[in-house]
């Protein structure tokens, strides 16, 4: 795929968590969920699925509250890093360059806050580790494969839609408006590599993290994290599903950490490599939109956000409400 403006974005590629407690985190991750540790350093931790054979895609970092310092992405090569700085300086964005090794096993970067405020990483290159892929004497938990998604609140998705397909190249593969009338736009599913999205922009206070999305093999492994986390007592951090999406076709488990960021468990959806291929639109009223079987979410599903943090002061991004005021039916409990 041909990026716009000379930058070719290949994929979501890790996420960093600030957690409150790094040793409650790494039992909820690595003992209970499976995630396998790549590195570890004082405060810090570098995590990895399965199938993944770049050194992380998940990053968990000790820091006195909960937030999200970057999200990242991965380009095809130093000329792209170059191609973000000149964006970043003729639209007057906020960016600065990451030094190899700043960030455990990862090459020269460029750190930026995207139109809305979200801080994005973008990097060419990263150390190559072992694949556990078929070390399976090694493999625990629900079997996290690899990071699949980052779903992001904004406030103006039409907005953030625009910059990210007219200057990264990203492309569409479904997505939600109001009603037929207005024909607003209030989500979209936006992707780089062939299946349903990389990044999901979603009508929210925001700019804020809802989730990251990370793929396992089957359904069947959407159960045993049940089963697990339940077993190990922290059943309450069963946030919503089992269940399959009307959006992806996929199935799904949401689940919040110790310090509530929320993680999303995913399989199932769909190929998109055809680069015309028309994207799949929905109504936000639509019952089957966010669960096929026409579950509504909770209530915290929509207003329960991570917060993120501004690139140069390390300070939390402020947040606007939403533009639109429609809402998707939700659940009381």
């Amino acid at each position: 795929m041909t990026a716009v403006k000379g930058i070719d974005v290949i994929r979501a590629a890790h996420v960093e968590f600030l957690v409150t407690d790094l040793e409650r985190s790494r039992s909820w991750y690595v003992d209970l969920l499976g995630f396998h540790v790549t590195q570890e350093e004082p405060g810090v931790l570098y995590l990895r699925g399965v199938e993944e054979r770049c050194h992380h895609s998940l990053v968990l970092r000790q820091a006195p509250e909960p937030a999200v310092s970057h999200i990242s992405f991965r380009v095809a090569g130093e000329q792209d890093l170059e191609a973000l700085e000149q964006l970043c300086e003729a639209q007057g964005l906020p960016c600065r360059r990451v030094t190899p090794g700043e960030e455990a096993g990862q090459g020269a970067a460029l750190r930026m806050q995207d139109p809305n405020g979200i801080p994005l990483e973008f990097y060419a290159q990263m150390d190559w580790v072992e694949s556990l892929m078929q070390a399976f004497h090694r493999h625990r938990g629900p079997g996290i494969q690899r990071l699949d998604h980052i779903n992001c609140g904004v406030s103006n998705v039409q907005q953030a839609y625009d910059w990210y397909t007219e200057n990264l190249g990203f492309r569409c593969s479904e997505y939600t408006i109001t009603d037929e009338t207005t024909n607003r736009l209030w989500a979209a599913w936006l992707h780089r590599k062939p299946n349903v999205h990389d990044l999901a922009l979603m009508n929210c206070r925001g700019p804020m993290l809802h989730h990251v999305g990370f793929w396992v093999e089957n359904p069947l492994c959407l159960l045993k994290a049940c089963d697990i986390l339940a077993a190990a007592g922290w059943s309450h951090s069963i946030e919503r599903g089992p269940g399959r999406h009307g959006l992806s076709n996929a199935m799904f488990l949401y689940l919040r950490d110790p310090d509530g960021h929320r993680v999303e468990l995913y399989t199932g959806d769909y190929l998109t490599a055809d680069p015309d291929l028309p994207p799949i639109r929905w109504l936000v009223s639509d019952k089957q939109r966010q669960t096929f079987w026409g579950h509504a979410a909770p209530v915290s599903w929509f207003e329960e956000l991570s917060p993120l943090l501004d690139i140069r002061s390390g300070q939390k991004v402020p947040v606007s409400e939403p533009l639109l005021t429609e809402r998707p039916q939700m659940a009381i409990y």
